[in-house]
């Protein structure tokens, strides 16, 4: 029977944190392709295989262990890869530049907090309407993509629109959770 590998918190080199690096890395192959041809089965399907990879690291880091450094990397990744397919849509007016600057917005202002904090010592974990939200904004790019839905902006619009909200909405929950934190004001 072969041994499950397991790594520390401080590890570096680890499967998840590969396939992390390599989301991180592709991530301008996204944003040409999108550019190139925002409303295709090519870019759709390379948005699938990059998006569908956040779950493929979460999966091999609860196996082999989480790090530090994942917990840092995946959510950046994330964030560098979701944010670039919006812009590029809105570059391409499929999407209105108001939403996607809210979104871009938050998510600045959020990894500073969390970053500040994680100086600190202090964690500020996810919740779950934050998992939510990275679903509904994953989804308002794949919709976008799609090319049946080439025709009808307004499903990846109401749902970009709706991922702004959640984006918003779960940025006040993280400030709220990290004052009530000792130490954290």
């Amino acid at each position: 029977m072969a041994s499950r590998t397991s790594f520390g918190p401080s590890a570096l080199a680890t499967p998840a944190n590969a396939v992390t690096l390599a989301r991180l890395l592709a991530t301008p192959l996204l944003l040409a392709v999108v550019l190139a041809r925002p409303s295709s089965w090519v870019t759709f399907g390379v948005w699938a295989v990059l998006a569908g990879t956040d779950g493929a690291d979460g999966y091999i880091a609860r196996r082999h262990g989480t790090t530090v450094s994942g917990a840092f990397l995946d959510p950046l990744a994330d964030k560098f890869l979701v944010l670039a397919a919006m812009v590029a849509l809105v570059v391409k007016r499929v999407f209105w530049w108001v939403p996607v600057a809210l979104i871009a917005a938050r998510e600045a202002v959020i990894s500073g907090y969390r970053s500040v904090l994680a100086r600190r010592g202090i964690s500020v974990p996810a919740r779950p309407g934050a998992k939510i939200k990275t679903v509904i904004q994953d989804l308002a790019v794949a919709v976008a993509l799609l090319p049946p839905a080439r025709d009808h902006h307004w499903i990846a619009e109401g749902l970009l629109w709706g991922a702004a909200a959640l984006t918003v909405l779960t940025g006040i929950q993280y400030l709220t959770d990290g004052r009530r934190v000792p130490g954290a004001v």
